[in-house]
């Protein structure tokens, strides 16, 4: 009994030092009797914010899947499987290469029972996968327990009966393995699972394992991760600024600003009314593209656009688009708003006076701009859409509208600039066939989209990136001359700048060649088709984990005097796979890894079934081990306190922590002092 009391106390304080667990669905369960003979199990979930529910019956090798489990029954019989109801979400996962469906904001599941007359019992669980962009949760489970008296055709007396009104699953954690694993199939001494155990003084297994030990506190003090939000905001403002730095130079926007500029100054005798024109023309321009952004927010909302980027048929008609936009660049035709909207705009601003006319001429030139700028924030839009932000698209208008107001606004300060700007000419030109090659490689991104949804395998990735070695290859011989287009001027020198332009285009096609034998290229990693669509690999520069058992590695790292890196994963985490094929494949990193350390990889979602299930009771409440997978997310919630994946701690074979903990962030370098000062303090406390 004292046992149990000190774990008891023990699981108070590992409960209020969890400052790492993510709690984000939270399910409510009740019985429905819908006639004498029928009733229907129902499952309510409010999910939080950026966080997703996933749907039943996806498929093998994907997320994890709601589904219905039962302990045991009697009185009823199962009508059907279980039902999801609500809206869903349908897209494709580019990482599983497969459709998966899933709830946001609220989630609802049924299962329909047929009652067989007299008393009924039926107890289990509802289990499910929740993510986020960021991180996933292991297999949950919400427990459920009813029961009554029904008598077919007369009235029913019905008695529910949950288990204790709890969180979510998430916090449904199985019990701990012991020091000592006999059977490692088995990966614990099993405690019966027994109503009379549930009652008295259940403890965890591995209650006097030290390796278990919680080491929250340890890992507050040297400081845990937090989330890289504010980054990720500042890089969709910078994206979005040098997207309008790009659209100044083209021929739609450069020859505009002089004139623009010399209307503002020359309009008003007053000089200091002139330069407060351009600041406000420069102003209405950002107004303009951030209410576009807010407006395609608002029409779509966060998470369709978020949809909608993964979704095949759209990624097919932005590759068309793409292809169309190239063309015209190249100078096949061109591409142009109905003039007579211009013109109305343009007429408007004339016969108005004061602020109106100033916004109406920054709406002209967003209209006749549109043949170079459309491409360019289309482009942006896409890619900030995946972040399921409600301001992401505001955000990256914000630098595009910034970059595109800046000279107007500088040359009104500085008139006597804009003797020095270069004139229009041929230069244009380039700039303008420069694009069309971008955006002709960029279609190819969103046309292996579709190409992954649909199965065809026409752009493997060793195709893929031939067609990026041909594309910039060309390009490369454009700028220096040696390709001719319809707008090209018969001028055959080539500038300094254009020659380095050339020279950086052919070294990075020359850069791609090796991976068309299996090379990481993590330069092009975010565009070209996932590593297991290469058909002909010779790179092997892979890390394996030594273990997939807790305590069998800590013994094996303690016998051989090295340090431990836990890898705590799942075979649905996708960001876990961006890790280890963006950052694990780095030499540096591989080899700290697999030379230096015991990595141990725990899969939290691993459905090996113990040989018996355990009753175990955390935080004052009674929870239920029924595979490897429960064992090892107890492990990292009790003993780390967190329980999203991926989730990277380095250990000392003693189970103490070396460094603080790791989670989801591609930066190399950041990864690699992580692993070192694992290292550096593990040989200080040798």
């Amino acid at each position: 009994m004292k046992k149990f009391i000190s774990f008891l106390l023990l699981s108070f304080v590992v409960y209020a030092l969890q400052a790492q667990i993510k709690d984000p669905v939270k399910f409510k369960t009740e019985l429905n009797t819908l006639s004498d003979t029928e009733a229907e199990i129902v499952f309510t979930a409010t999910i939080d914010n950026g966080w997703h529910v996933y749907s039943t019956e996806l498929g093998d090798g994907g997320p994890i899947s709601a589904t219905f489990n039962v302990d045991k029954k009697s009185g009823l019989e199962l009508a059907g499987k279980l039902k999801p109801v609500g809206k869903e979400v349908a897209t494709f996962d580019k990482l599983f290469e497969m459709k998966v469906r899933y709830f946001e904001n609220t989630a609802k599941f049924i299962q329909k029972v047929k009652l067989t007359g007299g008393a009924y019992e039926i107890e289990g669980y509802l289990e499910y996968g929740a993510c986020d962009d960021e991180s996933c949760l292991p297999p949950t489970e919400v427990p459920f327990k009813f029961s009554g008296v029904t008598k077919a055709g007369n009235a029913a007396a019905v008695k529910t009966e949950q288990p204790e009104k709890k969180e979510p699953e998430k916090k449904e954690e199985p019990a701990p393995a012991p020091a000592e694993v006999k059977d490692s199939a088995a990966m614990m001494e099993l405690v019966p699972a027994t109503p009379a155990d549930a009652a008295t003084d259940i403890q965890p297994a591995v209650a006097s394992s030290e390796l278990w030990k919680p080491v929250i506190s340890d890992l507050q003090a040297l400081g845990e991760e937090h989330g890289q939000e504010d980054m990720s905001w500042i890089y969709i403002f910078i994206t979005g600024f040098l997207g309008g730095l790009i659209a100044l130079f083209t021929p739609c926007v450069w020859p505009i600003i002089p004139m623009t500029v010399s209307f503002f100054l020359k309009r008003s005798k007053d000089k200091k009314k002139g330069i407060r024109d351009a600041w406000t023309y420069g102003a209405s321009i950002v107004v303009i593209y951030v209410v576009l952004g807010l407006a395609i927010t608002l029409i779509f909302g966060a998470s369709a656009l978020n949809a909608l980027s993964t979704n095949a048929i759209f990624n097919i008609l932005f590759f068309l688009m793409l292809v169309i936009f190239a063309a015209s660049f190249f100078g096949a035709f061109e591409i142009r708003l109905p003039s007579k909207w211009g013109n109305a705009v343009d007429s408007k601003a004339e016969s108005t006076t004061g602020l109106l006319s100033i916004f109406l001429m920054a709406f002209t030139l967003s209209l006749v701009s549109f043949s170079c700028t459309g491409p360019i924030i289309g482009f942006l839009l896409v890619q900030v859409s995946t972040t399921g932000s409600v301001v992401a698209p505001a955000i990256g208008m914000l630098g595009f509208a910034i970059a595109l107001a800046l000279p107007f606004t500088l040359f009104a300060l500085f008139p006597s600039w804009l003797k020095s700007m270069p004139k229009s000419g041929g230069w244009m030109n380039v700039i303008k066939v420069t694009l069309g090659f971008l955006e002709l490689a960029f279609a190819l991104k969103f046309l292996s989209v579709a190409d992954l949804a649909y199965g065809w395998r026409l752009l493997d990735r060793e195709t893929f990136l031939a067609l990026w070695i041909v594309i910039f290859a060309l390009l490369g011989f454009y700028l220096l001359g040696k390709i001719k287009f319809p707008h090209d001027d018969d001028d055959n020198k080539v500038g300094v700048s254009r020659f380095f332009m050339a020279l950086i285009s052919l070294a990075f096609a020359v850069y791609m060649v090796p991976g068309l034998w299996g090379a990481p290229l993590k330069a092009v990693s975010a565009f070209a088709p996932p590593m297991q669509t290469q058909d002909f690999n010779l790179y092997k520069n892979d890390v394996h984990a030594k273990f997939d058992d807790y305590d069998l590695g800590m013994e094996y790292a303690r016998l051989n005097g090295k340090p431990v890196m836990l890898d705590f994963t799942g075979y649905g985490c996708v960001n876990c796979r961006k890790m280890e094929a963006a950052v694990w494949t780095d030499p540096k990193v591989s080899d700290l890894i697999n030379n230096d350390y015991v990595l141990i990889t725990l899969y939290v979602d691993n459905k090996t079934p113990l040989t018996e299930t355990v009753k175990i009771v955390e935080n004052g409440t009674e929870r239920t081990l029924r595979t490897v997978g429960d064992k090892w997310s107890y492990l990292q919630r009790v003993k780390f306190g967190a329980n999203a994946q991926p989730f990277y701690v380095l250990l000392d074979n003693q189970g103490k922590p070396l460094n603080k903990s790791y989670a989801y962030n591609e930066d190399i370098p950041k990864y690699i002092e992580f692993l070192q000062t694992g290292l550096e303090n593990y040989k200080k406390g040798k």
